[in-house]
């Protein structure tokens, strides 16, 4: 079988995503089911953590799921791996995909097996070697699934083997593999800290073309040089300051909020959602104004 064409390859749903999202986690599925908010706009879920799920829990998720859009963000596809891609784990992402009406899935540009899975996300070299390696396993996970593959610029604490800068290798892989980003700007800001670059500059040098949707979430800084990808805190005020900048420069994304770790009550997070929405207001008006 062939790979479908830039011309023929789709998102999984016609609608349209927008506004702001939130991280659907066990741990809040109480309080969403006792009081349901309607400043959430969509859903994002790992189907890592949910194909095969019935009984009660698989209820409670799918009654949530039916009641807002559902994004789905994959954990192990493993696409900077050398093991070969697991197509029977591909056939039943797509059947849960499918199941669940989801209108996009999204992966980490990282690689996470060797001989067995590793629970970590770990870094892809960045050479052009690795590039033709992964655009390569993004084209076979796209015919499989018959949709584009949307790929997250992920955190790293280290860059093995570098040939490239970190965002010349992404370019190159959206390129050769022509699927779409899922900007994370917390790991831009992260990676920024830790590898010395300007964060605003490497959001400003991607494809606006391409980037499908944004994450923003929380980190530990344990030092002026070292900052830590935790998900377990709220977003810090210097990635606000860059997200906003992220809109101005690529317009206004649908944004998801990630919180894995340490959840607080809901209400703090949906002062969060709120604060995404009054940045995304504030930048459609000022594109209005520009206009």
């Amino acid at each position: 079988m062939n790979a479908p064409s830039s011309s023929t390859r789709r998102t999984l749903s016609h609608g349209a995503l927008q506004g702001k999202g939130l991280g659907l986690r066990r741990g809040l599925m109480s309080a969403l089911e006792a009081d349901f908010p309607s400043a959430i706009d969509f859903f994002e879920a790992a189907p890592d953590n949910w194909i095969d799920v019935g009984g009660r829990a698989g209820r409670r998720f799918r009654a949530l799921t039916e009641r807002l859009p559902l994004v789905c963000h994959g954990l192990s596809l493993n696409l900077g791996g050398t093991a070969p891609l697991d197509d029977a784990f591909l056939r039943r992402v797509k059947q849960f995909l499918t199941q669940h009406g989801a209108v996009l899935y999204s992966e980490h540009l990282s690689f996470c097996a060797d001989d067995g899975y590793l629970y970590d996300l770990l870094p892809i070299p960045f050479t052009e070697e690795a590039v033709r390696h992964v655009a390569a396993r993004i084209r076979r996970v796209q015919e499989v699934l018959g949709c584009r593959l949307v790929v997250e610029n992920a955190s790293y604490y280290c860059a093995p083997g570098a040939e490239m800068r970190e965002l010349e290798f992404i370019l190159a892989v959206l390129n050769d593999a022509d699927c779409e980003l899922l900007l994370d700007v917390n790991n831009a800001y992260v990676n920024g800290v830790n590898h010395g670059y300007d964060a605003a500059a490497f959001i400003a040098a991607l494809p606006t073309s391409r980037i499908r949707y944004l994450h923003v979430a929380g980190h530990l800084r344990e030092a002026d040089d070292l900052a830590i990808d935790t998900h377990g805190a709220p977003v810090a005020d210097p990635v606000w300051a860059l997200l906003a900048h992220t809109y101005a420069v690529h317009g206004v994304r649908p944004t998801l909020l990630e919180r894995d770790y340490a959840l607080p009550p809901l209400a703090e997070l949906l002062d969060e959602l709120a604060s995404i929405g009054r940045l995304q207001r504030a930048a459609a008006a000022s594109a209005l104004a520009q206009a």
